[in-house]
């Protein structure tokens, strides 16, 4: 059995639920290690009885915030006097080449 949209519309109006799309181009979620991506975005901002939520769905990729080119490893190493290992843990822990270079330094 196929239920109209319309009907299912209105069925969720009666039960307190109102739905508007968002013409969103990109999602970002952020957390402390990574970040997910979702491209090409359905986004439909539901409000059920005051309470707001997001429904997303589209392409998802997800980013290592942790992720350091060669290039970046080799040049905290040099600069810090460290070995490519601690460079590496370095650039993770700060977030940064100078930050990676100057906690190094400081010995944090």
């Amino acid at each position: 059995m196929k239920i109209n949209p319309r009907q299912l519309e209105k069925m969720a109006r009666q039960m307190g639920i109102q739905s508007i799309q968002i013409d969103a181009e990109e999602v970002i979620i952020k957390t402390s290690d990574k970040e997910i991506v979702i491209r090409n975005p359905s986004v439909a901002k539901v409000n059920m009885m005051g309470q707001e939520s997001f429904q997303i769905s589209g392409d998802i990729e997800e980013h290592d915030k942790h992720t350091f080119s060669d290039d970046d490893v080799g040049m905290v190493s040099e600069k810090a006097g460290v070995s490519r290992e601690d460079a590496r843990n370095a650039l993770k822990k700060f977030g940064g080449i100078a930050e990676a270079i100057l906690g190094l330094k400081d010995g944090d």
